[in-house]
């Protein structure tokens, strides 16, 4: 029998791989790993504590930092834990803009991990793609918010503009490109032999798992368990629209892939229902008062991102700032399980296990 020497390699946290300022020390024989430890908080800005001084509308751009690949739906978890709170009742015309930025950004982020993840694996064209289609995304939330990243476009009682002249039809046209460009992706990518022998079978875990690690998302969905916050729990209109909730059985990257690629085309549906019915007149934005005061008490609700779900825990005294805030991060739950999956596996799968997870390292470290 061979002995080798049990070697320490440090991966990251400057690698391009790790998505983000992330730190895994990893510990080697030969090329299999032994023990894989998550070093993180190198991105830590102390949102929630900073919220304590804050006023609501203005903790809204610190939200956009965390999963800055889904600011929208960080804005909303918090205007929608606000209003939860204080009752109020959002106007139709901004509850479909809410929805239609959401799943944009939902389309968006999943199509940054695509590219990402098909570039840890050793293919450049995907991003490519990947980012031009973005790009058209972007250029809509830019004419919508005025941001590119970062939107801050929410509000508590609906949103801060109205959708420009054109603007909802852009969105129609948009949904059929997006179709044809994503049957384009499969053709490229989804039947490769080559990636399939790399996805495969890799990164895999059980429903038991998954629900003992309270993984959420795709995350949780790709071991078959169907789970979906727009479905199970609705909030704002999506109990309007119809839509499937994608799940494979298989838990492994593989599934992970599929379900990812198949929630693009849901979101396509979504928007393209709520382009169709988007009133031609209303209000964006209900009546509240120009400094919000969360009555005392708290309040917890939940999303779905695209990363899966994300709370927002208010607890309030009455005053202009929460007394306490607390942010359920799907990214810092769902990494988790990366020690179990990464023991006793090939060096040479390290990257691909990781990408599969799709984590956003700003929402890990809060």
């Amino acid at each position: 029998m061979i002995k080798t020497e049990e070697m320490m390699l440090n991966v990251g946290p400057q690698h391009p791989s790790t998505h983000g300022v992330f730190r895994l020390v990893v510990k080697l024989d030969g090329e299999i790993i032994t023990e894989a430890q998550p070093v993180i908080g190198y991105l830590h800005r102390g949102t929630e504590k900073l919220a304590e001084n804050l006023q609501y509308t203005q903790i809204i751009p610190y939200t956009d930092r965390m999963d800055y690949l889904s600011a929208m739906t960080n804005n909303y978890v918090l205007c929608h834990a606000v209003e939860t709170m204080m009752g109020i009742e959002i106007p139709e015309r901004a509850d479909f803009l809410r929805v239609i930025a959401m799943e944009l950004g939902r389309v968006a982020s999943h199509l940054v991990w695509w590219g990402t993840y098909l570039l840890d694996l050793g293919a450049t064209s995907p991003f490519i793609y990947a980012f031009r289609e973005r790009e058209m995304i972007i250029n809509m939330l830019n004419e919508l918010s005025g941001g590119r990243l970062t939107f801050n476009y929410m509000r508590v009682g609906g949103v801060k503009w109205d959708a420009p002249e054109g603007w909802i039809q852009k969105v129609k046209e948009f949904v059929p490109y997006m179709r044809e460009q994503l049957a384009g992706y499969h053709d490229l990518v989804t039947g490769n032999e080559i990636f399939l022998n790399r996805v495969k079978g890799i990164g895999k875990y059980s429903k038991e798992d998954a629900l003992q690690y309270s993984l959420s998302g795709v995350n949780l969905r790709c071991t078959g368990v169907k789970w979906d916050l727009r479905k199970d729990e609705p909030y704002s209109i999506y109990n309007r629209f119809d839509f499937d909730v994608p799940v494979q059985e298989s838990g492994d990257a593989w599934a992970r892939y599929q379900c990812r690629l198949a929630e693009i085309e849901e979101s396509l549906k979504i928007l393209e229902q709520a382009a169709e019915q988007f009133p031609e007149e209303g209000e964006i934005l209900a009546k509240v008062p120009k400094i919000i005061k969360a009555p005392k008490g708290e309040a917890f609700v939940r999303i779905e991102s695209p990363r899966g779900e994300i709370g927002c825990y208010i607890y309030s005294d009455g005053k202009k700032e929460p007394y306490r805030l607390k942010f359920r991060r799907p990214s810092f739950y769902n990494l988790q399980i990366l020690p179990k999956l990464l023991k006793g596996e090939n060096i040479a799968n390290m990257i691909a296990i990781l990408g599969a997870i799709d984590i956003v390292l700003g929402e890990v470290d809060g």
